[in-house]
């Protein structure tokens, strides 16, 4: 697998919550050589089962979401003009001059309008703009009627190498964690696999985790895992919620978490001489994890992070090696699980 080229596809894949069903037939694709089956719920959920040699074998689910966050027309205004809202969790502040690409049946460019700052009154320059009051500027005098309400948006922002460990660009939320996933999968030996493995590649992460509820309640696995992203330190970011950026896998601990299942994750990192860290959690962690733990009589759950930079930006930014980090610990829990004495359901 090349880690660049599967993650600028992963990454060019257009997948605003509540429109996945078009990336994620691309995406089980992506999977199919690495599983048994893959099949896609009408939600655009991707499901993978890995069958492992011992028929009575506990069931690990691995969870990474595929949607992104994104925006949905409103109305359409005379002059090329659309109105907007957004879809999951959007910044206003970093919206202004921002390009998209409106997925209408032939994608269109746009780009969110900016008042130039001669224009403004005084103070307002230090006001953020209310979403509602922007406009994407299509260029477009017929675009009433070429681009319908309901229509998607997402930023334009192609993957971008930074520098020669990290990259930048739209939805590596959580389209790192999908390639994690990924390539945690193709390191297995499935003749040494000793636990079933199921895959969710879920939808509507950034809403309501409706993908991962539905799959966790049918799946019912006795384990699961959710492959996410949480916060890298900045300059201007609180040093207490930010973690360092290359410095490995985020291992989640707390209440959300099951404390034999969290344990032997850093036992296997410290045995494979794994880069991690621990991200304490005391609450909701606003992950698919929250709502796969209670589905149908429950699992025993844990939390893998990426360290990510700019989260829920067009410029989110990942260092590759902390995707290594997260596949080589998936990978090197789930073959030796079956031996895992102390880990109980």
């Amino acid at each position: 697998m090349n880690q660049i080229e599967v993650l600028e596809k992963l990454c060019a894949l257009p997948a605003v919550a509540g429109f996945e069903q078009s990336a994620a037939a691309e995406v089980a694709e992506l999977l199919r050589p690495l599983v048994n089956k893959v099949d896609v719920d009408p939600f655009g959920t991707v499901t993978g089962v890995l069958v492992c040699p011992r028929p009575t074998a506990k069931t690990v689910l691995l969870d990474a979401h595929l949607d992104q966050i994104g925006f949905v027309v409103t109305e359409a205004l005379e002059g090329g003009f659309l109105r907007f809202a957004p879809v999951g969790g959007v910044d206003p502040r970093m919206l202004l001059g921002c390009e998209v690409t409106i997925l209408t049946a032939t994608p269109l460019y746009g780009v969110i309008g900016c008042m130039p700052p001669h224009l403004l009154q005084a103070g307002e320059s230090d006001k953020a703009v209310p979403i509602h009051e922007m406009v994407i500027d299509t260029g477009l005098m017929d675009a009433k009627a070429r681009i319908p309400v309901g229509t998607p948006v997402v930023f334009r922002q192609t993957l971008t190498r930074l520098g020669k460990k990290a990259v930048s660009g739209k939805c590596l939320d959580d389209r790192a964690g999908v390639l994690a996933i990924l390539q945690a999968l193709e390191q297995l030996d499935r003749k040494k696999l000793g636990v079933h493995v199921v895959v969710l590649f879920s939808a509507q992460e950034e809403v309501t985790s409706l993908g991962a509820r539905t799959g966790a309640f049918r799946l019912r696995p006795n384990y699961a895992i959710a492959v996410d992203v949480s916060h890298a330190k900045t300059p201007d970011a609180s040093s207490d919620d930010t973690f360092a950026f290359g410095g490995g896998v985020m291992i989640g601990m707390g209440p959300n978490m099951n404390t034999r299942l969290t344990r032997a994750l850093i036992r296997q990192a410290r045995a494979e001489q794994i880069d991690y860290q621990i991200e304490v959690m005391e609450g909701n962690t606003g992950t698919n994890a929250w709502a796969i733990q209670i589905a149908a009589y429950g699992a025993a759950q844990a939390i893998l992070s990426i360290p990510l930079k700019y989260m829920h930006t067009p410029i989110e930014t990942v260092c590759l090696s902390d995707v290594d980090a997260t596949a080589d610990l998936l990978a090197s829990f789930l073959q030796n699980l079956h031996r895992e004495v102390g880990v109980s359901c």
